[in-house]
């Protein structure tokens, strides 16, 4: 854990991005992450793009509307609001601020005009999606972006999956063909400042298989050639070994189908009044040697994370589930890996 002399690599970050391949458990880290902020007293913003309502789900909480809610509260006064971002409904919201469309507005609606816009331009589509997060991380309490306080001491987006988020961020180039002046164009420039600066960070959630750290390394390569600052690898669902290292030496050491090993196990599970048959030895030494393949997969794995020097943080395995509590496991993890 770190102290005031050493302080965790994001203790000042303000806008805490949240990416990994499609089931690493990236929004439940979302939600832990948030959590993990709100414990400290701070009042955070979570936010949603994709229209999945995990959020909700993680906090047992009624779907996300497209405005903010307080989802969670803590005695130390930290607090965390929800909310779900929906493509369609910023397009109407600027179309109304940029050009008071009014009823017009609803007319495009109905005739399809605005899932036409958002679904012809992807690029337009995420400057809609992330000018809400943008709006809210900047927003002050004296209704100016120029003064009063911040509303949100920090704001933790459960963004797209790694293998479009560079994109998803980049939205500058990304609307380039399509607006190269006007509100959209403008709104773009002010993301990209947001998502550039050094209190902005994207963490890549994996778990410790072959295919997701691959996504994540080939994420980590694509946010930093755009200008992106990434953050922290979160390994999830890191499960306990059960066995020492001598034990799994041991196990990958000796054939399962030995005779004399199956002999002496099944001697062993008999004195202890266990009715152990020779197709059962087999099976259990089998379901070791997997067990001992698996830990040592995993450990190839968390060494080439490891190479990628990144703060790194390993997340425990959820038998239950995130109920009963799991959320602060995951954040009192988070704190005391050392990232927050």
């Amino acid at each position: 854990m770190a102290d005031q002399r050493n302080p965790a690599p994001f203790a000042h970050t303000r806008l805490h991005v949240i990416s990994g391949k499609g089931g690493t458990g990236k929004t439940t880290v979302a939600a832990a992450l948030a959590i993990a902020l709100a414990l400290q007293g701070k009042r955070v913003l979570i936010a949603e793009v994709e229209g999945r309502q995990g959020i909700s789900q993680a906090f047992n909480v009624p779907p996300l509307a497209t405005t903010e809610e307080r989802i969670f509260a803590d005695r130390s006064g930290g607090e965390i609001y929800g909310m779900a971002v929906d493509a369609k409904e910023s397009l109407l919201e600027y179309l109304q601020k940029f050009y008071k469309l009014g009823r017009a507005g609803a007319i495009l609606e109905k005739a399809g005009a605005i899932d036409f816009a958002t679904t012809i331009a992807p690029g337009v589509r995420d400057v809609l999606l992330i000018g809400k997060v943008y709006e809210a991380a900047g927003r002050r309490t004296g209704g100016r972006r120029g003064g009063g306080d911040l509303v949100y001491d920090a704001v933790v987006l459960d963004a797209p999956p790694t293998g479009r988020v560079a994109r998803f961020l980049n939205v500058n180039h990304e609307v380039a063909g399509v607006a190269r002046v006007g509100p959209i164009k403008a709104q773009a420039d002010s993301i990209t400042r947001m998502v550039r600066h050094h209190t902005t960070a994207v963490h890549l959630v994996t778990l410790l298989e072959e295919m997701p750290v691959q996504e994540t390394i080939d994420a980590i390569g694509e946010l930093r050639e755009v200008g992106l600052r990434v953050g922290a690898i979160i390994v999830n669902q890191v499960r306990d070994p059960l066995l020492t290292d001598d034990e799994l030496a041991m196990i990958s050491d000796v054939t399962s189908g030995r005779e004399e090993l199956v002999e002496s196990v099944r001697a062993d599970l008999v004195s202890t009044g266990v009715k152990a048959t020779k197709p059962m030895v087999h099976g259990l030494l089998a379901q070791a040697h997997d067990l001992a393949d698996r830990v040592a997969l995993q450990a190839q794995e968390d060494a080439v994370l490891a190479g990628q020097r990144l703060p790194l943080a390993h997340l425990p395995a959820l038998p239950g589930g995130v109920e009963d509590g799991g959320l602060r496991v995951l954040a009192d993890a988070l704190v005391e890996e050392g990232i927050i």
